[in-house]
């Protein structure tokens, strides 16, 4: 697209636009779009044509009508703390903030609910809940920050999601916008919904099908206690079996998380858990429930741990220590930024049996591509979070760390595993994607996007891979109007 072409069509929007938001609502200059460019993915990044910050559905239908009759993308975004691209803009679209969508709308302790608008923040719903005893469950590391709607995006996670599952088990209700600006609702606040369980299509779909405006969670009790392992291992094949031996012993621990040695020296350094340094890698075992219950499942979760070959286990004995001992995992990724300019956290599942080779396997790709790689890992469900670190500064690096992420992505659908866990597909793994899936899978994932989307305008570019690996695909998509902007702009 030409300069004068995108100025044209930037003016048309804004003219468009104008009539239905307030001034500071409507974002086009450079300044003000910059920092907008990139989520948590920093390495690839892309200025929108304009952003626009809603705070009525009224405004966001109208916004949505508009862009379909200009034919313009729109790419909505949260709180921006996506690791994978999902949020980077359309350098010709739009971007859709829904951060002024921040209201908690009720909570219900008698149905263990709670209905609350997309921009609120995950933690934001425990702390509403909790005079009742409740919380919402999934807690990914970024809770403090990310919101609901980027959860749902996403499929999010968290180090408890073992026991109490992703986002997707944790949701009843998604209500939005489609492409159109017509009002769609997914899933119900009872039992079952009427018509097809569209559900977990949208949890998950990274607001490629409709925009998430309002969504109802469901609330669990809050555990009477709680009491964390921490086991160390001289080796990470020991590590890694102990992982499995716990599964295979019939425990489903409240969380339960690996660390190698990398990992643990820098978020000790940071936060001061109280982690063993010498060990090759540890794991973060946690129980709930009542005091019986907890106990004895501590105890048998100990008794596997040593016999799986650990060398040391500290047994947390308060909730101080118990959230000591966790605030090293929750903060690995902060940590990593302290050692290293910038890290591409990459996200993939394996089986767990397979946690000790992919380890050994990242050990042998970082002589391979001379990066450093910090290891932290949702062990208990195989889902993986290596930290590739690079500085963006050097060329090279940066070239190195994206051949280091793939072949780590490729190894795990070897492995038997996925390209993704719990970050989504965004920009960072559209090549990966011709790894797992074939062409024709593919076409099917974008024939379940045409339906919703038929004219691909909700976060265009990121439902299929690029021309780099599946080149005749690729061709294919660029013939048929599917893919019209395959080129990924990076800074």
């Amino acid at each position: 697209m030409q300069v004068e072409d995108l100025s044209a069509r930037q003016a048309a929007l804004i003219a468009r636009l104008s009539p239905l938001l307030p001034g500071p609502a409507l974002l086009w200059r450079k300044e003000d779009t910059i920092p907008y460019e990139c989520d948590g993915l920093t390495a690839y990044r892309a200025r929108p044509m304009a952003v626009a910050l809603p705070e009525t559905e009224a405004q966001v239908q109208a916004i949505l009508r508009a862009c379909h009759a200009l034919g313009v993308p729109v790419v909505a975004r949260g709180a921006g703390t996506g690791l994978s691209g999902g949020a980077m803009p359309h350098t010709a679209g739009l971007t859709l903030s829904l951060a002024r969508f921040n209201r908690i709308l009720e909570v219900d302790p008698v149905a263990r609910t709670a209905r609350v608008q997309c921009g609120v923040r995950n933690i934001a719903i425990s702390e509403a809940a909790a005079p009742y005893g409740l919380y919402y469950a999934p807690d990914p590391s970024s809770q403090i920050a990310c919101t609901i709607g980027g959860n749902v995006a996403e499929n999010s996670g968290g180090v408890h999601c073992l026991k109490y599952g992703l986002t997707l088990h944790n949701v009843l209700c998604v209500r939005g916008y489609d492409a159109h600006g017509e009002a769609v609702t997914f899933g119900s606040e009872a039992l079952d919904a009427p018509g097809l369980d569209l559900l977990p299509l949208i949890v998950g779909s990274e607001g490629m099908l409709a925009v998430t405006l309002e969504v109802t969670v469901r609330l669990v009790p809050r555990p009477q206690l709680a009491r964390c392992i921490m086991a160390s291992f001289g080796d990470v094949r020991h590590a890694g079996d102990a992982v499995a031996a716990v599964i295979a012993a019939g425990i489903i621990p409240a969380g339960l998380e690996m660390m190698d040695r990398p990992m643990t020296a820098a978020v000790e350094d940071f936060v001061h858990a109280g982690y063993d340094l010498d060990a090759a890698a540890i794991l973060l075992c946690e129980s709930d429930g009542t005091p019986e219950e907890v106990a004895e499942e501590i105890e048998r979760m100990t008794a596997v741990l040593r016999g799986a070959g650990a060398t040391a286990i500290a047994v947390s004995r308060d909730e101080a220590e118990r959230l000591r001992f966790w605030s090293g995992r929750k903060n690995a990724f902060p940590a990593s930024g302290r050692i290293s300019p910038d890290y591409m956290c990459l996200d993939s599942t394996i089986p767990r049996r397979r946690l000790a080779d992919m380890l050994l396997a990242i050990q042998e790709m970082e002589g391979k591509y001379g990066l450093r790689c910090c290891n932290v890992f949702h062990a208990g469900d195989g889902n993986l979070h290596p930290l590739v670190l690079f500085d963006a500064n050097d060329p090279d690096e940066l070239e190195r760390a994206e051949h280091f992420g793939a072949d780590i992505l490729e190894t795990s659908v070897a492995m038997g595993g996925t390209v993704s866990g719990e970050h989504g597909v965004g920009v960072e793994k559209l090549n990966s994607m011709c790894v797992q899936f074939s062409a024709q899978e593919n076409a099917q994932m974008l024939a379940v996007k045409a339906a919703f989307d038929p004219a691909g305008n909700l976060n265009p570019g990121k439902a299929i891979p690029t021309l780099a690996r599946c080149a005749e695909y690729g061709r294919m998509l660029v013939r048929a109007g599917a893919l019209p902007h395959p080129e990924l702009p990076r800074f």
